[in-house]
This record gives C-alpha cells, sequence and structure tokens, in this order.
C-alpha cells in the first residue's frame, strides 16, 4: 500500500444561476407572476462567486498575498479580474463584515484588559499622504481571558486620537503597551491602569547584548546583569502559571518584588555609566522611564 499527498490544481468556472418563474391565474380570470426566491450575493452585480472572493480574502489576508499577483494568478487559471475589480470586492466585503468587527469590539471591551501596538506598514497612493511617509496598523487583543478576540485597524496617522477612537467605551480596565506616550491621553480620559511591556525593555537590551564587540564576549556587561534580572522575573512567571489570581499575587509579592528592588537599585548604580545613546543606555533609560507601568503587576491581581 501506498500514499501519496496530492493537491488539486484550481480552475476557473462560469456558474450559472436559472430563477424559476410560474404564472398563476387568480379566481378572476386575471394572472400574476410569483418567483422562486434566490440566494442574495453579499456584493450585488458583482461577477464573482462567493468561492472567488473568499479566495481572494484568504490570500490577502492570511497569506500576505497582494492584489496584483492574485490578478496574475488568476488570470493564470484562464480567468480575467483586474486587481482594480478585486480591490472593490475586498473594500465591498468590508462593509459587510462591518457589524461583526463591531461586536468584536464590544467584546473586548467588555474585558478588564486590552493590549495594543502599532506597526509601520507603507500605503501607496494614498490620497494627500505621501507613499514614503509612514501609515499605520493599530492591533488589539481583549476580551475575557478564554475567549480573545484580536483586531487590526488601519490609520495613517500615529496620533493620540487613535487609541482613543478605537477604545472608545473601554473604561477603568488595564491597558498594556509599550512605552509609545501616545496611549496617555485615552488611559487619562478613560481612567484606564497603564501597563508596561517587560518584553520591549527585555528586547532592546538583547540588542545590546548582541552588539557586544566580538573580543567582549566573554565579559559580562550591564545588558547581560539587566537581562539576568528580568529572566529571573521571567522564570517565576512560568512557575505560577498554574495559580489562580490571589495566589499569584502573593507569589509576585514574595518573590519578585525582591528582585524588582534589587534591578531598581542596580539600575540607578549604572544608569549614568554607559552613553544615553549606546543600545545599553538607551535600555536603561526605556526601564527607568517605564519602571512604574512595568511593575504594577506585582502590586495588583
Amino acid at each position: 500500500m501506498r500514499e501519496e499527498l496530492d493537491i488539486i490544481p484550481a480552475k476557473v468556472q462560469i456558474l450559472e444561476y436559472m430563477q424559476e418563474k410560474a404564472v398563476f391565474k387568480d379566481a378572476h380570470g386575471g394572472t400574476h407572476i410569483k418567483l422562486a426566491e434566490v440566494v442574495k450575493h453579499p456584493v450585488p452585480k458583482a461577477m464573482g462567486s462567493v468561492n472567488v472572493m473568499t479566495y481572494i480574502i484568504i490570500s490577502k489576508y492570511a497569506d500576505g498575498m497582494p492584489l496584483y499577483r492574485l490578478e496574475n494568478i488568476i488570470k493564470g487559471y484562464g480567468g480575467d479580474l483586474s486587481r482594480a475589480t478585486l480591490a472593490n470586492w475586498v473594500i465591498a466585503l468590508a462593509k459587510q463584515t462591518q457589524p461583526l468587527i463591531n461586536l468584536l469590539r464590544e467584546h473586548q471591551h467588555s474585558g478588564s484588559l486590552i493590549m495594543a501596538d502599532e506597526t509601520r506598514i507603507q500605503v501607496l497612493k494614498e490620497p494627500n499622504y505621501s507613499p514614503t511617509g509612514d501609515k499605520y496598523m493599530w492591533v488589539t487583543l481583549g476580551g475575557s481571558p478564554n475567549q480573545q478576540s484580536v483586531l487590526f485597524d488601519y490609520d495613517p496617522s500615529r496620533g493620540r486620537g487613535v487609541p482613543v477612537r478605537l477604545l472608545d467605551g473601554f473604561t477603568n480596565g488595564y491597558l498594556q503597551t509599550d512605552g509609545y506616550a501616545g496611549y496617555n491621553e485615552v488611559c487619562r480620559q478613560n481612567s484606564l491602569t497603564h501597563l508596561g511591556c517587560m518584553d520591549h525593555s527585555r528586547r532592546k537590551f538583547i540588542e545590546a547584548q548582541k552588539a557586544q564587540p566580538t573580543n567582549k564576549k566573554n565579559k559580562i556587561t550591564k545588558a547581560d546583569m539587566a537581562l539576568s534580572f528580568i529572566n529571573k522575573l521571567y522564570r517565576i512567571e512560568r512557575e505560577i502559571k498554574h495559580l489562580n489570581d490571589n495566589e499569584k499575587l502573593n507569589a509576585r509579592q514574595d518573590k519578585s518584588v525582591p528582585i524588582f528592588n534589587k534591578l531598581r537599585k542596580w539600575l540607578e548604580t549604572n544608569k549614568p555609566c554607559p552613553a544615553k545613546d549606546s543600545l545599553t543606555g538607551q535600555a536603561m533609560t526605556y526601564l527607568h522611564n517605564q519602571w512604574e507601568k512595568l511593575t504594577v503587576y506585582c502590586t495588583n491581581s
């Protein structure tokens, strides 16, 4: 017996839908016509089937395939769809899913914690914006711990008004972000507790560690020392992940707080030493500036 994995290549075909019509005579000799119900298309008058549109959406957003490539791929199968047509379908389908996105946003806001971040992307031919300028994809994760949702929202701006818009209705909870000050306003307006991200701080020390000269690789540096403290904090979190909230808080008070106290003393002693524009200096400055937000989790369950 032998088994082989096989893929059936895609093919383009034309689907025809016939709508039945019936003519009925009434008791008075008149007639009226009845039409059979047909399944409504999500994009009226579009020439593409639901299967084609599903393929486009998955290829673009799950597989990262740009529309100009999809245009050529479909052409290779024997179809003829311009990228402008594909783009119009994507826009139309986005409008159809807006109610679902609104529900997901409401679900995020029903939880107590939302994590947010923004990443640079390049957008070509956007009116009133340079094609070489930075635009941003804002991502939020939140909701109940066992049913979280992730939402992406594009905005050409990185201003503080964007998180104010995205988090409208989320109040008295926790917002976890990196050190970008653009989130401070929404925390103030919505009475949110601002949490820092230790992973961002850790990453900066890792970058400083990797940048060490080859001839000093065996020397213990300030980046090595900082990472030693941070890794101990990570180890504690791995050890207590099975505990409930109150037990975690007690464990952090007993184990994590003393490590933070030692790290703070070390930071105050060594922060003036490296040049501020060096990678180590930048990492230490970031840790110092984010200190209050990074230590919240040790004082609140």
